[in-house]
């Protein structure tokens, strides 16, 4: 059994660095695209809505599958047609093209999104013991990864075709080498197993994860969006020292995502929330004030590792309350998740003609409070997940 654990662990990190090699090439190539296309900065920022409205779709769908017929067979075809849309952009030459091209590739990356996460759910349950933060570090290499392979293929001159071909080939190819090695679909878990008095609580539980996702990850999506333009604007930073921010941020991440199972096995999915929300709290606050740009570097840096670990619990706890609905619970903390990463921009943007942007950002400060505060929500409190807690998969 450990062996196949093992083998489905390693193959769980492949579909997970697949999409974030995916969707890392096609933002490497959006400007190619853009000017094949014919098209501005505001069209295609309408245009990237469909992307998001796709994968919001496609989370919502492929969970309640994922469910009913297994995670086994759901995340290879998730990957496939993941891999088969991220194409569709390269062969774009105008807005109509575009436009449905990002709604597929939203589509199948919301699948994919879901289904892998369902399947890491799965995988943490037979280790008994925290392992989720270390896939989403694996999503941000498969970024890396992507990052490289473009600029490389960019200085080859390759069409925006010819190198999301070759990505969707790639992507083929591992989601077919890779899908022998997932865990076959659990058996249900009889009624009698679960609390039915706690059957009214549930829903709400898993909704208040969401909540939390949708602060945590629009948090993430403001970094992700405005950490350069808050160096060159506010600190009139150069544009070189500019990048520097999202760069520290990234890394960061991935660091921390690395680090963060261990951590979580030693003091449980409480303290990451809380201490992680507070450090990125205290971090972005730095940034957001600071006078000096190695101080600002250091709070993006600060910001990056207090929340690396954060969402991963979310989904963890999401997908461990019920694991006859995993796939639905984990769609529906996504769902809302992903949503907050869209909603970062289209928040913080507006305001910035109210106030200055480093005052701005004061307000994801504020979430990332809110979720310290509300850490508790990860703490067993049922007897649906006070099972998990008795058999080591969830720690309080």
């Amino acid at each position: 059994m450990q062996g196949s654990l093992r083998a489905a662990q390693l193959a769980t990190f492949a579909f997970f660095a697949l999409n974030g090699f995916l969707i890392g090439m096609w933002v490497v190539h959006i400007p190619v695209v853009e000017r094949r296309a014919g098209i501005g900065h505001p069209a295609l920022g309408w245009l990237l809505l469909l992307l998001g409205a796709g994968a919001f779709v496609g989370m919502r769908l492929v969970g309640p599958l994922a469910d009913r017929f297994g995670a086994r067979r759901v995340v290879p075809i998730s990957a496939a047609l993941c891999s088969a849309a991220v194409v569709l952009p390269g062969l774009s030459a105008n807005i109509w093209t575009l436009g449905v091209s990002l709604l597929v590739l939203g589509f199948g990356n919301g699948c994919l999104d879901v289904a892998m996460n369902a399947h890491a759910v799965q995988v943490e349950h037979g280790y008994r013991r925290p392992v989720m933060s270390a896939f989403h570090a694996t999503y941000s290499l498969g970024g890396v990864l992507a990052a490289l392979a473009g600029a490389r293929t960019l200085s080859w001159g390759w069409s925006p075709a010819a190198a999301l071909g070759a990505a969707a080939l790639l992507g083929l190819g591992c989601a077919a080498v890779a899908a022998p090695a997932l865990l076959r679909p659990e058996k249900p878990l009889p009624a009698a197993d679960f609390d039915t008095s706690a059957g009214r609580r549930t829903p709400r539980r898993i909704w208040l994860l969401a909540g939390l996702a949708l602060l945590l990850m629009l948090c993430e999506g403001v970094a992700n969006d405005w950490s350069a333009l808050h160096l060159r604007d506010v600190l009139e930073a150069p544009a070189a020292t500019a990048a520097l921010a999202y760069g520290a941020f990234a890394t960061a991440m991935t660091v921390g995502r690395l680090l963060a199972d261990r951590v979580a096995t030693r003091f449980g999915p409480v303290a990451i929330l809380r201490y992680g929300a507070g450090v990125a709290a205290l971090g972005l606050m730095t940034a957001a004030l600071s006078p000096w740009i190695p101080l600002a570097l250091l709070g993006w840096t600060v910001f990056g590792a207090g929340l690396s670990g954060c969402v991963p619990q979310l989904f963890s706890a999401a997908g461990h309350a019920d694991r006859n609905a995993a796939g639905a619970n984990v769609a529906r903390v996504a769902g809302l998740g992903y949503l907050g990463v869209l909603a970062g921009p289209a928040i913080v943007g507006p305001l910035t003609h109210l106030a200055p942007l480093n005052i701005v950002l004061l307000l994801p400060v504020a979430f990332c409070v809110v979720a310290a505060g509300a850490a508790e929500v990860l703490r067993p409190g049922s007897a649906t997940t006070a099972r998990a807690v008795a058999t080591g998969t969830v720690k309080g």
